[in-house]
């Protein structure tokens, strides 16, 4: 493939004709982190405050040639504090999004579902993996692999809900949801199979909205329309799924590093369900990676935007 960023660069050129989301980076106090902010700012995805220790930042920014502009800087003393006031900004509606920097992502998180200062809503938080795989048609929803360990029924009703959300604000034309197990076939033995055909009937009864869901079914099913015409399944969503939806945080994991490392996909990440995107990236993700990362973050806000201003009218 002569450009295997192909969907990546769509999702960021369309980025580029919307208004730039403001995002607080927390604790941005290394190379990567931080040249990941101002690189999305120079591509006009976003307007960064930099919040963190004003002296660290500025020094990492004079080591590795990072040229900072007039870029907003608020100077607090170290990560928890970095991480307590980024989610300030987003309460004072300075913020649309948050962004993690080089604090541990259970900093983050820690300050974002206080109870009291946080920014919960009645949504479960999870995460999603939005991923290019060269070999796959279409950008490729994977959830959750990064938050929820083990969850419930009712906590895979939101974590389901909330991928939905993301493809729509992705503007994917057709919502198709595939929920995983090691089989097509309702096995009482094997729990991921039962809840699979529970969360379908949900979906038909409107307790979830806004996608075609089918499982159980196993990867292959869900992603090879080879493989579901031999299996003799009929389903708009088998072969050619668009979110896949894991049994658990390890199945989840295993599932987008496979992706990564043996099929050369990307993947950026985005924790939902709070007040606003939440974008996590890791020291190991390309510059593509990263600038996807805000760019989605950036379509969720600006869907946000949208469905606030349809409210209100």
């Amino acid at each position: 493939m002569n450009n295997p960023h192909v969907k990546y660069q769509h999702l960021i050129d369309f980025c580029k004709t919307l208004p730039p989301t403001t995002v607080a980076v927390a604790h941005p106090c290394d190379e990567s982190s931080l040249c990941g902010a101002i690189d999305a700012a120079k591509l006009g995805l976003i307007v960064p405050i930099l919040v963190g220790p004003k002296s660290k930042i500025t020094a990492i920014a004079k080591k590795f040639g990072i040229d900072l502009g007039s870029t907003e800087i608020v100077d607090v003393a170290h990560s928890h504090a970095a991480a307590a006031r980024a989610v300030e900004l987003v309460r004072e509606g300075r913020a649309e999004a948050l962004m993690k920097g080089s604090l541990h992502t259970d900093e983050l998180m820690g300050a974002v579902v206080r109870r009291e200062t946080g920014l919960r809503t009645a949504r479960r938080v999870s995460h999603c993996f939005v991923m290019d795989v060269p070999s796959y048609s279409e950008t490729l929803i994977v959830t959750d692999a990064a938050v929820n360990i083990a969850p419930t029924l009712k906590e895979k009703v939101d974590i389901i809900q909330n991928a939905i959300d993301l493809a729509h604000a992705l503007h994917i034309p057709e919502v198709r949801v595939a929920l995983l197990s090691a089989m097509e076939t309702i096995n009482p033995d094997v729990p991921s199979t039962i809840e699979a055909g529970a969360l379908c009937k949900m979906a038909d009864r409107g307790q979830i909205t806004g996608a075609i869901l089918d499982g159980p079914l196993a990867l292959d099913n869900a992603i090879s329309l080879e493989s579901a015409a031999i299996k003799k399944i009929e389903s708009p969503v088998a072969g050619r799924a668009n979110i896949l939806v894991v049994p658990d945080l390890e199945a989840g994991n295993m599932l987008a590093k496979s992706l990564s490392f043996l099929a050369g996909a990307d993947a950026a990440g985005i924790v939902l369900g709070a007040r606003v995107p939440i974008i996590l990236t890791s020291r190991a993700d390309s510059v593509m990676t990263r600038l996807a990362s805000c760019a989605v973050a950036a379509l969720v806000a600006n869907a946000r935007r949208e469905n606030s201003a349809k409210s209100i009218s």
